[in-house]
């Protein structure tokens, strides 16, 4: 058998937590994926996992072979990624997680101009608002909106800004009347993002030389899309806070107005991100840079 591709079996069998579940992302059987194992178990003279019917463990050996095993197939793949690169031709799946709505909207369309570009570029995209872990779910790259968290072995390029506006619709302002100032916002109905699980987020305003001036809305409206907050904004259910590119259209339409004009505002930053390694896979890299090109255009 070939080592390294045992050795991959093997790391994706821990990393995944069980044979049954390597076997299904390998397209595998169960028991080629134990063969796998065995093999590498009978060539080392070591056991490398404890197993029973309900779980498995690596032994102590199997740890240390296992985060050897990491470094050896990044190696590998970044030797191969250099042939690749001489190519001067992307090739073989780009694997991308990113928010559902920004994804579907902003990046998406970028990605498949890329793969247009590039027939031999394959995209496995994941929309959703889900945070996914790079290593842990395989993803080549993950896009990432707001503030980040310092990660280890993780790097970040910032690929966009969104800018945030507060608008309503006129059937609205005319009943409520126009709020004039930061501070009038409290005394109107808002329409709040909620992502599932996570605490309503406040509305965020700069100032110069001082931290974001937060305004916490207060209304009876809570979603967790925003293309439904414009459409409920645009009923006249209430104020939104919304990036300028997901409502410009129904600005210049007169479905909404932008409230506070001379407001500045609030940039929402837009990262891409991916795994430190040694050689960045050409695919990864032409992905970033046509982001970072074509995103600051796109929401404008």
């Amino acid at each position: 058998m070939d080592r390294l591709e045992s050795m991959a079996v093997f790391v994706r069998a821990v990393d995944l937590g069980s044979f049954a579940a390597a076997a299904a992302a390998l397209d595998l059987s169960g028991p080629m994926v134990g063969k796998h194992v065995r093999f590498l178990e009978e060539r080392l003279g070591m056991r490398l996992l404890n197993r029973t019917t309900r779980r498995q463990n690596l032994t102590e050996f199997g740890r240390a072979y296992y985060d050897r095993c990491r470094l050896v197939l990044a190696e590998a793949e970044a030797a191969d990624q250099l042939a690749a690169d001489q190519l001067s031709q992307p090739r073989g799946k780009l694997r991308v997680t990113m928010p559902a709505h920004f994804g579907r909207h902003c990046v998406t369309p970028v990605l498949l101009k890329l793969a247009r570009q590039y027939p031999m570029l394959e995209l496995d995209l994941s929309l959703s608002d889900r945070f996914a872990d790079l290593a842990e779910d395989g993803y080549d790259l993950a896009i990432r909106t707001g503030d980040l968290e310092d990660r280890a072995g993780v790097i970040a390029r910032r690929v966009a800004s969104q800018d945030m506006i507060v608008c309503a619709a006129p059937s609205y302002l005319k009943i409520q009347g126009e709020p004039r100032r930061i501070e009038d916002l409290a005394n109107h109905h808002a329409i709040v993002y909620r992502r599932l699980g996570q605490a309503v987020q406040p509305w965020l305003f700069p100032r110069e030389g001082q931290p974001a001036q937060e305004i916490m809305p207060g209304g009876r409206l809570r979603l967790d899309d925003l293309d439904a907050i414009a459409d409920a904004s645009a009923e006249g259910m209430g104020l939104a806070w919304l990036p300028w590119w997901l409502v410009r259209e129904r600005i210049r339409a007169g479905a909404l107005v932008e409230l506070l004009p001379n407001q500045p505002r609030y940039l929402y930053d837009c990262h891409a991100l991916w795994l430190q390694t040694p050689h960045l896979p050409l695919k990864v890299r032409l992905a970033v840079d046509a982001l970072a090109a074509a995103l600051p255009k796109r929401m404008a």
